[in-house]
Order: C-alpha cells, then structure tokens, then sequence
C-alpha cells in the first residue's frame, strides 16, 4: 500500500490499554515510546497485539515540539 504520509516510524507494539469505544496503542520506536488512539474497531481489523511489528504513520501537520 502507497501512502502520503511521509513520517513512518516502524517500531514494535509494547502494550496496548482497551476502552469501549477507543484503545491506546503504545508503540517502542528505538528508545522512545509513542501512543496511538485509534477505535476498537480499528484494532481488531488490524488485528494488533503485543509484540508486534507495526509502523506509525505521523502527519506532519500533527506533531508539536517542545524543549
């Protein structure tokens, strides 16, 4: 699949924290943790689970710095 994104970081699923509508899926990407939420539905249509490998992908327009 070809995407437009152009931030993909691909990392391996460390834990994954499950609501009733919504999950959050942390994600280790060298010695760095990210979280994704994305629906339950979501997640079982990718069939996510600990340990795997997976790849975020980031829209630019999304991600704030801070120091």
């Amino acid at each position: 699949m070809k995407v437009s994104v152009r931030n993909k970081l691909k990392g391996t699923v460390e834990d994954i924290k499950v609501g009733q509508v919504m999950a959050e899926v942390f994600v280790k990407v060298g010695d760095q943790r990210i979280v994704s939420v994305i629906t339950k539905d979501a997640l079982d249509d990718l069939d996510i689970k600990v340990g795997d490998e997976v790849v975020a992908l980031i829209k630019s327009t999304s991600v704030a710095i801070g120091k």
